[in-house]
């Protein structure tokens, strides 16, 4: 949690904590989940919580730690106070262009798209700060991104009518990225994006889409977007990885002394989709092999469309970004364009283009058609997650985990 040194210090010095409760029976709700409405007054559950069950500092805190939706001795210090890791608040953008001066084409970076207008977050300025308060195409948007749960997830900042801006509480929970917003000073959840403690307590912010691409995908994309620029106002060792080698699947998680739900590895990489109470997870290696993967979920329309692609650095293998292994890039989306439904493959190996049967088009995995009759055309992205497994199935263990038929 704690980005200022290589995680090797990081063990020795214990500065890094993971909530240490198993997940059974606090499981919160994931990407398109509805959580239950918060009451009127006075605690969320049938059962007040008991404060002295705080394992973690209050004297910097206005928060009203009697109204919880969980059980206050699941968090954990992450090893910084309030905002030790500090928030972009004010971020500077650069083009695509001067971006490439010091990132690789394999950089990793959170690609979002709103009202028309796209921009690039590298998880090399991410990884230090977890944390970006933006607007971006006229719309409020907090990217986040968890560095021991490789989660990275984007919300709305405005809920109802009032924008609110987020920061860093310190803390974890199931080493999960614990948020909280300056307004209220109520914690979130960065997994689910709920309120957990405070006077906001049960409500949820609105997940948008997003996705964890290389930054030449988001350069072909999006050729006129812009990238986070490393002004931040802090000074870091962007492009430094402070979790070297943390990403291998069959570790246990740092210090996560919980129940670890051994259907896959701990850290084996999951896009998960969530939709009218069913949650489903497809794991890295069986969406490699495949190269696309349709997935019935709940809602209309039933089917979704998964597709994995070659050419993005891990942020979390070596300690240069630059130099990690090819995690690969993942984009879930509506197969349907100009009104068609179409269907998806891949034929050949992992390098071979994602093609569509209907018209032979091909497809990139940021859900653009590069070549063919539908060349232009875009599919509609959905809502989704990319994972270590073990984080995931803290928050929802009753996960569907997806194979090839």
């Amino acid at each position: 949690m704690l980005p200022l040194r290589p995680f090797a210090l990081l063990v020795i010095l214990s500065l890094v904590t993971v909530a240490c409760a198993s997940p059974a029976g606090n499981a919160s709700p994931g990407p398109g989940a509805t959580p239950d409405p918060a009451p009127s007054g006075g605690s969320v559950g049938t059962e007040a919580p008991d404060l002295n069950d705080l394992r973690v500092p209050t004297e910097q805190w206005t928060t009203d730690f009697s109204r919880a939706s969980v059980d206050l001795g699941e968090f954990q210090g992450g090893g910084p106070p309030k905002d030790g890791i500090p928030p972009v608040d004010d971020p500077r953008f650069e083009s695509i262009a001067d971006a490439e001066e010091w990132l690789e084409p394999t950089a990793p970076v959170i690609s979002l798209e709103v009202g028309g207008v796209a921009r690039a977050y590298p998880m090399a300025i991410l990884i230090w700060h977890e944390i970006v308060n933006d607007t971006l195409g006229g719309v409020p948007v907090v990217v986040t991104f968890c560095p021991l749960c490789n989660t990275a997830l984007v919300f709305e900042r405005t809920l109802d009518g009032t924008v609110h801006d987020f920061g860093t509480t310190g803390n974890l929970r199931f080493s999960d990225l614990v948020m909280y917003d300056r307004q209220t000073e109520s914690w979130w959840q960065q997994a689910t994006g709920e309120a957990i403690v405070g006077t906001l307590t049960g409500s949820k912010l609105t997940f948008l889409p997003a996705q964890i691409v290389s930054l030449a995908d988001f350069a072909a994309a999006y050729p006129a977007g812009d990238v986070l620029s490393r002004d931040t106002g802090t000074e870091r060792a962007y492009g430094r990885n402070p979790y070297p080698g943390y990403d291998n699947a069959d570790d246990r998680p740092f210090l996560f002394a919980g129940e670890i739900d051994g259907r896959l590895a701990p850290k084996e990489r999951v896009v998960t989709i969530s939709r009218d109470g069913r949650t489903i997870a497809v794991p890295y290696p069986a969406l490699e092999a495949a190269g696309v993967a349709e997935v019935e979920v709940g809602g209309d329309p039933g089917t979704v469309v998964v597709f994995w692609a070659p050419g993005t650095a891990s942020a979390l293998d070596t300690a240069a970004i630059a130099d990690g292994r090819d995690a690969g890039a993942t984009g879930v989306f509506l197969p349907v364009a100009d009104g068609q439904q179409l269907t998806f493959r891949r034929d050949g190996g992992r390098d071979a283009p994602i093609t569509d049967v209907e018209t032979g088009s091909t497809w990139a995995v940021t859900g653009q058609a590069t070549s063919g009759p539908l060349a232009g055309s875009k599919l509609e992205s959905v809502v989704h997650g990319n994972h270590f497994w073990f984080a995931w199935a803290a928050f929802q263990p009753e996960t569907e985990i997806w194979s090839a038929p």
